[in-house]
């Protein structure tokens, strides 16, 4: 997420009650998470497993609770829980607000596009033209939605990521400041869900197909023209290139990379990063045609078994 305008590393320090190492007056442009952070952004890390792929990252300004040192052309704010002064910065740059009506005064909608009843619009959503809404569809806050979309019955933009830290207390939430993005030609079935970035945006590109029932994760990119059929869910901070197929009940983990051209086929967990232009099957995921030859001659290998 940018800030509004650009704040020096004091101001940031005293708006979250943290001290810094640094020059006061040292940019900071807005704050993101590790995967989308860029030159001016702040970045929270809590764990000593990551501090230096934090120190390393794009970041200029690392949040952090240990004082550490600091690498040249970097700051850092120095907090006894990074996660919740992350949380801070979320509520005082983006809080929540409610609105009053089913369709919020600040949506704008294109020509020619056609809301059905009781379709919820947020706080600054924009949908652009010859698009259908259909009925009981729900838009959260700045959902950015393309050219001749389609969005059926039930499906939700713009819900939180599912993103929570464990305390002794039990779990706190990350909270979420991102938003959806939905490129041009793109359809979307009935009762699909497809969750707000953290700190960025969850992207789906122009000319993709979503079948029913289908959900995506925070901060994952969907690429250009791919087809995801119905019960595929995929987890947060995927990136999947374009064209690729799934097809029904295919489960990803997070953070993980789909080449273009893939194929997966149905009921296969896509456990790791996978090459494109290839068909994968199963858990753990293959070269379709290697495991369905292993899983024939397995079978054959019981069946075998049962001669003796």
């Amino acid at each position: 997420m940018k800030f509004p305008r650009k704040y020096s590393l004091q101001e940031i320090a005293e708006l979250i009650d943290v001290d810094f190492v640094g020059s006061s007056h040292f940019p900071v442009l807005g704050f993101n998470e590790i995967h989308v952070v860029e030159e001016g952004d702040i970045v929270f890390v809590d764990h000593p497993k990551y501090y230096d792929k934090a120190l390393q990252s794009k970041a200029s300004v690392v949040l952090i609770n240990k004082k550490v040192d600091c690498p040249k052309g970097k700051a850092l704010l120095i907090s006894n829980d990074p996660f919740s002064d992350f949380n801070k910065l979320t509520k005082y740059f983006n809080p929540f607000k409610s609105t009053d009506s089913s369709i919020a005064i600040s949506a704008k909608i294109g020509a020619n596009t056609i809301i059905q009843p009781n379709v919820f619009l947020g706080n600054n959503v924009i949908i652009g033209e010859n698009c259908v809404i259909h009925p009981n569809v729900t838009i959260y806050d700045d959902v950015v939605i393309g050219n001749n979309v389609t969005i059926h019955s039930g499906s939700i933009l713009g819900a939180d990521a599912f993103y929570y830290k464990k305390r002794p207390s039990g779990y706190d939430k990350l909270l979420s400041s991102g938003s959806v993005i939905i490129e041009n030609n793109v359809d979307i079935g009935a009762l699909c869900t497809i969750d707000r970035g953290v700190s960025g945006n969850t992207t789906i590109k122009k000319g993709t197909k979503i079948d029913n029932q289908v959900q995506i994760g925070h901060d994952t990119i969907i690429g250009e023209n791919c087809l995801i059929a119905s019960q595929t869910g995929i987890a947060g901070c995927v990136v999947v290139e374009d064209n690729v197929t799934f097809w029904g009940q295919v489960g990803t983990n997070s953070g993980i990379k789909i080449g273009e051209g893939a194929v997966i086929l149905g009921q296969t967990g896509v456990t790791k990063s996978i090459k494109g232009g290839t068909s994968y099957f199963g858990t753990p995921i293959e070269e379709s045609r290697k495991k369905l030859k292993e899983m024939a001659e397995i079978k054959q290998l019981i069946k075998n078994q049962k001669k003796i």
